[in-house]
């Protein structure tokens, strides 16, 4: 591999409807440690860092990532884009694997493919999100630190600095945006953690699946939901939070 390809993680125990999630435990381990196990069977990255906040309430995040020896960075709380950028200028990151805390159930074959669509030259941006078809919870974004380090210069915008990557795709004629969708649709299918209704659908599957087969993908999950349709009637209610200001942008689909 000829580049630094990390995947930077961002994390933090305030979250604002389910404080303290990231290290909430399943089976006697925190959430967090579940995610990071998944993360290590990406093949094609070097690095897994996770970037939190110099909260004295982001210490246990630490505290674990010391004792499980995962690299990490603290940074601000709510510039997320300056977390990502101080995180791949310390760790010298050549491209940059974005995936959020609360996505413990990500696909490492996922993150697989979208880091062999950024690494193939056509692009500066890849992300399964612009066109939702994955399961909420299967989030995961490809960007440079070139394309990174022009949105923390430039950047204004509270959006773009809290949710580190719109400076990139809100602007598709400065940089190259790669959309990864997949049939059949996915999307109605909510695996991200922001409630505890997410939190107890996850811990349901973890504490199914993980026991036998803990390198489990994606479609033992959706095999497993199939058997339980009801467990989605856990979290369906539950809103997922948008991007302010919505902003309706044309790409052109590679």
């Amino acid at each position: 591999m000829s580049t630094k390809t990390s995947i930077i993680v961002q994390a933090r125990m305030s979250s604002s409807r389910l404080p303290g999630k990231v290290l909430m435990p399943i089976a006697g381990l925190p959430m967090l440690a579940y995610q990071i196990e998944r993360l290590r069977r990406v093949n094609r990255a070097n690095l897994i860092i996770v970037a939190t906040t110099t909260q004295i309430a982001d210490d246990p995040i630490v505290a674990f990532c010391e004792a499980e020896e995962i690299s990490f960075i603290r940074g601000s709380e709510h510039d997320v884009l300056s977390r990502y950028h101080k995180a791949a200028q310390h760790f010298s990151v050549t491209t940059v694997v974005r995936v959020t805390s609360d996505c413990p159930l990500i696909d490492p074959q996922l993150i697989d493919d979208a880091i062999a669509a950024f690494e193939d030259g056509s692009c500066d941006y890849v992300s399964n999100t612009i066109a939702p078809t994955w399961p909420y919870g299967m989030a995961v974004e490809v960007f440079s630190t070139k394309a990174l380090a022009e949105a923390q210069t430039e950047s204004r915008d509270a959006s773009e600095r809290e949710h580190v990557t719109p400076f990139i795709y809100w602007r598709p004629g400065r940089y190259q945006v790669r959309s990864l969708t997949r049939t059949p649709d996915l999307s109605q299918h909510r695996w991200t953690v922001d409630t505890l209704e997410d939190f107890e659908l996850v811990r349901r599957i973890f504490e199914t699946l993980h026991p036998t087969k803990p390198d489990f993908v994606m479609e033992d999950v959706l095999a497993l939901l199939a058997e339980h349709p009801d467990w989605e009637d856990i979290n369906r209610h539950v809103a997922q939070k948008t991007i302010a200001p919505q902003r309706t942008i044309n790409y052109d689909a590679p």
